[in-house]
């Protein structure tokens, strides 16, 4: 299969804006790495979407051989990062702690479970009789609809940074199908999907960047009982 190192280069790609918002956003940087080397982990999924979604070439053919590929670490420790700050980066906003009157609220008795959340349901989705793709983006969608219940101040940092990841997410999209045509019609499994490309990019790969962008977006506020407050 042809496109060796194209997504080797594609998921590197994602530490670009990585490091300008590093570098152009000081206070957002704790939040940053705290949120890549979070999810860099979940990377480790792609075994669960390979060959079931899709099937890129990777280094060492590693998605082919195991599902497990390096460039899907690089890819999850970027957006982790890209994701959780870009909405307090563009709105200038600061974090500041959640009064201690707010934590006993009865709505945070379930934080923990309001956290775990999109975890727990990819794990119980991934068993229905349909594409992982799915299961993941209703796992996404109702865990940021769980963060939202427990934590109301963070609706409009979901909304938003799920529009902003979005944005993002479908630019790099859009790059890639440039840069390399046919890549997506050879490396996605768009027979097994719903087949609707939107100038020539998944649906699924959309809702994806749309899903990840609510339910990531909050996640370093609400983990560690902060709020985004006007700078």
């Amino acid at each position: 299969m042809a496109y060796h190192y194209v997504w080797l280069i594609w998921s590197s790609a994602f530490l670009l804006p990585w490091i300008v918002l590093y570098w152009a956003f000081p206070p957002n940087r704790k939040a940053m790495w705290w949120a890549s080397v979070v999810m860099a982990p979940v990377g480790l999924t792609q075994a669960m979407f390979v060959p079931e979604y899709w099937n890129p070439p990777s280094l060492f053919e590693l998605a082919a051989r195991t599902g497990f590929d390096i460039e899907s670490i690089i890819f999850s420790f970027a957006v982790g990062g890209i994701a959780a700050v870009t909405y307090n980066a563009i709105t200038r906003r600061q974090l500041a702690p959640v009064p201690a009157q707010e934590r006993h609220r009865a709505r945070h008795r379930l934080h923990n479970l309001a956290l775990a959340s999109p975890f727990i349901l990819f794990a119980a989705f991934y068993f229905l009789p349909w594409n992982p793709i799915y299961a993941g983006l209703a796992a996404m969608v109702l865990g940021a609809i769980a963060a939202v219940a427990c934590r109301p101040d963070l609706l409009p940092n979901t909304l938003m940074g799920g529009a902003l990841f979005l944005a993002i997410y479908t630019v790099f999209l859009a790059g890639l199908k440039w840069s390399a045509p046919g890549y997506i019609e050879q490396v996605w499994n768009l027979k097994a999907l719903s087949g609707v490309l939107i100038y020539g990019l998944p649906l699924e790969e959309l809702l994806w960047g749309f899903s990840f962008g609510l339910v990531w977006t909050g996640i370093y506020e609400h983990y560690t009982w902060n709020r985004s407050v006007a700078g």
